[in-house]
């Protein structure tokens, strides 16, 4: 397993190259006075298009804008973000714990709701349950995570009142956040370290809602699959000579039978983590949640090529990271796996 990983770390730099020539190549379908857009700031820039076009050396040629932004990316400078109005670096580093934050209070439900419920409806098939838990996966496939978004801000904001609709934290506490000492990034973390359990409480409540929104879209597929893989598992001849040899239906069922059906539940909580690490376009949008996918959707929209092509490379980051830790838990859950 050693060599395995040691091998999958020395291609992450051969993958990155490969994945920036392409993002980068991406970018030279748009002209150079569209390149040039996000750092016009006034009306006498805009004067000035031609002279930030030769400046900038966007009518280069690709080899040599790619070594440019190549060699700037090594030093740390992923350019200035319009949509931010900091540096791309500076603007990750501030939104990718607010993303993290809400990526964890997201899959461990998420993964922990849709494996018990898949293995319910699996042991009761046909029954009650099983017809109930079905019908609500179907509804979460049909509902778009924008419908759930706005459903849960018209019940539980706008007329019961119970949570806060938008943002991180509440006006009022924004003003106490300077006095903060940091010391994991994620804030309701920081906050209750700080002694400051309602500023904690708060953050916790800012994230239930696109929390919840998210648990209700995402958990569907696995619900299925995890439905479907233990049916399979139940009926597989492993099972059935485990119960041959008069073990009870809990050991076979959750020793024998769930732990195979887990191997793509890994995979898919796998591609779960990469979307929510990559940001949650739609929900975190809905919610003005100041996390990565937010930043993404305003840089999108105002053609800011800087934190486009910063938002792929940390995707692309993400990608490979967690594919790997995919890879690594196929052995720890199936001892069959072998990392030849």
């Amino acid at each position: 397993m050693l060599n395995f990983i040691v091998r999958r770390v020395l291609q992450i730099p051969v993958v990155m190259l490969v994945l920036s020539l392409m993002i980068v190549g991406l970018t030279q379908l748009l002209t150079p006075e569209q390149r040039a857009a996000p750092y016009i700031k006034s009306e006498q820039a805009a004067a000035r298009l031609e002279q930030i076009i030769e400046q900038r050396g966007l009518r280069d040629p690709f080899p040599v804008q790619y070594g440019r932004w190549l060699s700037a990316t090594l030093q740390g400078d992923l350019g200035y973000s319009k949509a931010s109005s900091q540096d791309v670096i500076t603007t990750i580093g501030e939104r990718l714990p607010r993303t993290l934050e809400l990526t964890i209070v997201t899959a461990i439900p998420i993964l922990l709701l849709s494996i018990w419920l898949g293995t319910l409806s699996a042991l009761h098939k046909d029954k009650l349950i099983d017809q109930v838990l079905r019908v609500l996966v179907v509804l979460g496939y049909s509902l778009p995570s924008f419908v759930v978004g706005i459903l849960m801000l018209a019940v539980f904001y706008a007329y019961l009142g119970w949570l806060p609709g938008a943002g991180q934290v509440s006006v009022l506490n924004t003003f106490a956040l300077g006095d903060l000492q940091r010391y994991t990034g994620l804030l309701s973390l920081d906050a209750a370290l700080n002694g400051r359990w309602d500023i904690a409480w708060d953050v916790i409540q800012h994230l239930i809602l696109p929390a919840a929104t998210l648990v209700i879209v995402l958990s569907a597929s696995i619900i299925k699959v995890m439905r479907n893989n233990m049916l399979e598992a139940l009926t597989s001849d492993y099972v059935r000579t485990a119960r041959a040899k008069g073990l009870s239906s809990r050991v076979v069922n959750n020793k024998h039978a769930r732990r195979n059906a887990l191997l793509s539940i890994v995979t898919l909580g796998g591609f779960l983590i990469i979307g929510l690490l990559s940001g949650s376009l739609i929900t975190e949008t809905i919610f003005a949640y100041p996390g990565v996918g937010q930043w993404v959707v305003q840089a999108a929209i105002g053609v800011d090529l800087a934190a486009v092509l910063g938002f792929a490379m940390l995707s692309a980051v993400i990608v490979v990271v967690v594919s790997t830790i995919v890879d690594i838990l196929y052995g720890v859950i199936d001892p069959r796996v072998r990392f030849d």
